[in-house]
């Protein structure tokens, strides 16, 4: 049985935690997001994971908005960079290990096979530079953690992605997406379980790993197949390049992943990413 914190409870992947945390009868859970514990506070952090026996961190809190981000970069680097040296260095203090969640985004997206733990990282975004960084200190402070990088997340929970197009197939009759921009949903709960399952490993094995659904898309594709699971016959979508669309910051082309090295290492199956789709879908149409 651990004791464990998690972060970020409040958003999709944190959500989809609650919801597995339930059934776990091993672990204890403590659930916190910035109204209960300010991650970029080192002194509330360390009174925090002392004060509660916390054996291991899944650190779910993120600076997400991309756009957002290339304005705002010394805020996006409090939460995905400095926070995260804080909560290492709170789990070094009291011998507790590290889960911390990161993003395709620390990949140049100019290749066209899949990223392997250990490709070049190129950040070509604030977001991912920050969300670098942050991998860095997370080793620099702690060597007793995992990082895994995901991709395209998404959820019932929460603003995403498939809920914006499945409101937006509702409310338009056209609708434009990219359809040069590759990558891999990621249904959080699928990223859940995986946490789950390194939890609950008899070894932790500290390291990088790329964790995506499988399968591969365009964001054009992606959209195609939320309307037809949702029923939404009255909208059509439209191909763009990544040019047309308005965005502040810069996307990877291609981010597709290689998820060889957490299958091997954790013996993680990985579903399809249509399939995960299907199970979100049903959720929200409930």
């Amino acid at each position: 049985m651990a004791k464990i914190l998690v972060t970020g409870a409040n958003g999709q992947l944190g959500n989809e935690m609650r919801c597995l945390a339930e059934e776990d009868k091993k672990n204890t859970f403590l659930f916190t997001d910035i109204q209960d514990l300010d991650i970029t506070d080192l002194e509330a952090v360390m009174k925090y994971v002392a004060g509660h026996g916390i054996e291991v961190i899944v650190n779910c809190a993120a600076y997400t908005a991309v756009d957002k981000a290339e304005d705002n970069e010394d805020t996006c680097r409090k939460i995905n960079a400095l926070a995260v040296a804080n909560l290492a260095k709170a789990a070094t203090m009291n011998r507790a290990k590290v889960i911390h969640i990161s993003t395709d985004y620390v990949y140049s997206g100019v290749h066209y096979k899949p990223y392997s733990e250990s490709d070049e990282t190129a950040p070509c975004s604030v977001y991912g530079v920050t969300k670098l960084e942050g991998e860095r200190l997370l080793f620099d402070n702690c060597s007793d953690a995992v990082v895994l990088r995901t991709s395209w997340l998404y959820s019932a929970y929460g603003n995403n992605f498939v809920k914006t197009m499945i409101r937006l197939g509702k409310e338009r009759e056209k609708l434009s997406v990219v359809f040069d921009q590759i990558g891999t949903p990621t249904y959080a709960g699928d990223l859940a379980k995986a946490i789950m399952i390194i939890i609950d490993n008899k070894t932790f094995i500290p390291g990088i790993y790329n964790f995506s659904n499988e399968g591969v898309c365009s964001w054009y594709d992606f959209t195609k197949a939320i309307h037809r699971i949702a029923g939404i016959r009255t909208c059509e979508v439209l191909p763009i390049e990544g040019s047309e669309y308005p965005a502040k910051a810069t996307r990877p082309f291609y981010s597709v992943m290689n998820k060889k090295k957490i299958k091997e290492t954790y013996s993680v199956s990985i579903p399809y990413w249509e399939n995960s789709l299907v199970k979100c879908i049903n959720l929200l149409m409930k």
